[in-house]
């Protein structure tokens, strides 16, 4: 079963900090639990809430992925003109449309990543404007049987709105982060 994500709106840095110690006391660990907005400052002074990254708040993942998706393409493209022409079977052999296809694939795929840099999540798009006009984007990944905590500790809130519902993290990474922050905690004094 997989994982809902839940996404709320407020603009009160305060409230959805103590949101998010709800959460925790019900159960829902920090992973689990994200704060999107453009005050990034704000954010850094509330020390408990869980902003989103720099880096995820942008496109980059997304985009890399489907250059590399075309770079894969154009790689393969490359290697069946050779084939296909008979140059393969020249003294040179593979190796240049190799090596060329090779860098075709990392061109496409570093390309991607520029054009993500430039660009808002495409998971996090439907809220740029709520994020522009100062608002904060909270959002929790649960599991299904969660959902109606969720939903219950929300409503002591006033002023964090629902906002809606998406497929959540997978639960594999949730449970990594979980891991490698149980480790760090436990080892690292």
């Amino acid at each position: 079963m997989a994982m809902k994500r839940y996404f709320f709106t407020s603009d009160d840095l305060d409230d959805l900090e103590r949101f998010e110690e709800e959460l925790e006391e019900a159960g829902i660990t920090t992973p689990q639990i994200h704060v999107l907005t453009m005050d990034d400052t704000g954010a850094d002074n509330h020390h408990h809430l869980h902003a989103v990254t720099s880096l995820m708040k942008k496109d980059i993942i997304h985009s890399g992925l489907i250059g590399a998706g075309i770079g894969a393409c154009m790689a393969a493209l490359v290697l069946a003109i050779a084939f296909l022409a008979g140059w393969t079977d020249t003294a040179a052999g593979w190796m240049p449309f190799i090596f060329l296809a090779v860098i075709m694939f990392g061109f496409f795929t570093w390309e991607g990543g520029l054009w993500g840099i430039q660009t808002p999540n495409v998971h996090f798009k439907q809220f740029q404007d709520l994020l522009e006009d100062g608002k904060h984007v909270f959002f929790v990944d649960v599991d299904p049987e969660h959902g109606p905590i969720v939903n219950k500790l929300v409503k002591g809130h006033p002023t964090i709105r629902k906002a809606g519902k998406a497929r959540g993290a997978p639960r594999w990474i949730v449970a990594g982060q979980n891991r490698f922050r149980k480790i760090v905690v436990e080892s690292l004094p």
